[in-house]
């Protein structure tokens, strides 16, 4: 049980540090919690509603990860790297592809929804 409560602790303070130091983590959260009603009026069933809220989570948890590259990347060097550059251009991608995702989610849902599909 005191496993279970540091992880608790150790992810609330991840989440304080992310959302103070990023503004894309605020951004995403924004979405979230515009997504959260929304997802209820343009899913067509609950199933798709919940989709829809996950596709959001999941671009969070990728920011969130990117975030992670991020940091550590800058902790090793101040100094411009090459490979550490390119490093942190995959975690800007996997975010990119993640949100392209996101979108295609959203946008077969609202088809769905308005009969085109």
């Amino acid at each position: 049980m005191l496993r279970f409560w540091r992880a608790t602790i150790n992810t609330r303070n991840g989440l304080a540090f992310a959302i103070r130091s990023e503004a894309a983590i605020r951004e995403e959260l924004v979405a979230l919690a515009l997504a959260l009603p929304l997802a209820w009026l343009i899913g067509v069933t609950t199933m798709r509603s919940v989709e829809l809220v996950a596709v959001v989570v999941l671009v969070l948890v990728v920011e969130l990860l990117n975030t992670a590259i991020e940091k550590l990347a800058d902790r090793l060097t101040t100094e411009h790297d090459p490979q550490i550059g390119r490093v942190k251009d995959m975690g800007s991608a996997a975010v990119g592809v993640t949100l392209v995702v996101a979108g295609l989610f959203w946008l077969f849902a609202i088809a769905e929804r308005i009969g085109v599909i």
